[in-house]
């Protein structure tokens, strides 16, 4: 019989299950937070960063996300994000949020700033078209 939960990762191009899982730590915006099997359930939104579980009889395995959806009931924690990469290596986790994670959130960043002054351009334009038909 099981003693832990299972956790379900969910990411743009891939999925899968961990069973077993005994311990699951992460942070959101109002800190870290841990999970153990049978809790109450919860939903929060994960920071970018690192997350880390342990399965039953195992060591750590670290979890790095760009933040993502996290929900936890019924001794089920599902964890919807953009992309993630395990590894029970803390170093090559960290070392990958370090570079690639980051430079993807930054070009990400860079994208959504675009997008916000198109908007406004927009808006702005749109604003006079409405002036000069007043």
């Amino acid at each position: 019989m099981s003693t832990g939960f299972v956790l379900q990762l969910q990411g743009a191009t891939r999925q899968e299950s961990i069973a077993d899982i005994v311990l699951f730590t992460g942070q959101d915006a109002s800190g870290s937070f841990g999970i153990l099997p049978g809790r109450a359930p919860l939903i929060t939104v994960l920071d970018y960063g690192l997350a880390r579980f342990q399965v039953a009889g195992s060591g750590w395995c670290y979890l790095a996300c760009p933040g993502g959806i996290l929900y936890f009931a019924d001794n089920c924690l599902r964890l919807a994000t953009r992309r993630y990469r395990l590894d029970e290596g803390y170093e090559r986790v960290a070392e990958l949020l370090r570079g690639q994670l980051a430079r993807e959130e930054a070009e990400l960043k860079t994208v959504k700033d675009h997008l916000q002054r198109l908007e406004h351009e927009l808006y702005l334009r749109l604003r006079r078209l409405e002036g000069g038909h007043a």
